[in-house]
């Protein structure tokens, strides 16, 4: 049997370009703040007072996964729980004032990583990659969602 070129295999690709983007996210942005717990304070500055599950679905995570990423950034006093007025038993989302001046800070380094991360690219080759891997996530965030369509036109 022979081995298969892994150079055709989009997963195997995937996790290659997140080990890259994990390595550049440590070593240029933050060993404390997580790209999903960056996502979600982005989230919150575009977005202020969403809640959970709503936020959770502007990022990409699961229930479970944006329930951990927001008690950490509770935790870390980057964000707080407020009671919808009008349904109590919803909390709504704010980032703190250190909330804030963080996204602030690593806005500026997330930039920088970007272009590193993206620097083998031409720009016409950045534009297309970004469109490309964006339609492939979308595509993908359909599995997860069977109600949804699966593959979005363009």
């Amino acid at each position: 049997m022979a081995a298969v070129d892994l150079g055709t295999h989009p997963g195997h690709l995937a996790r290659r370009l997140q080990q890259a983007h994990h390595l550049l996210w440590n070593t240029m942005v933050s060993e404390e703040i997580t790209s999903p717990q960056f996502a979600v304070l982005n989230t919150l500055v575009a977005e202020p007072g969403l809640d959970q599950r709503t936020v959770g679905e502007r990022v990409g995570l699961d229930r479970s996964t944006i329930a951990e990423v927001i008690s950490r950034l509770g935790r870390r006093g980057l964000l707080d729980k407020v009671r919808d007025p009008q349904d109590g038993r919803r909390s709504l989302l704010r980032l703190t004032d250190e909330g804030l001046r963080t996204h602030k800070r690593l806005t500026v380094r997330t930039a920088r990583m970007n272009q590193v991360f993206l620097a083998p690219l031409s720009a016409e080759e950045q534009t297309l990659f970004l469109d490309l891997i964006r339609r492939v996530a979308d595509a993908a965030e359909g599995l997860r969602n069977p109600g949804e369509p699966a593959v979005r036109q363009p």
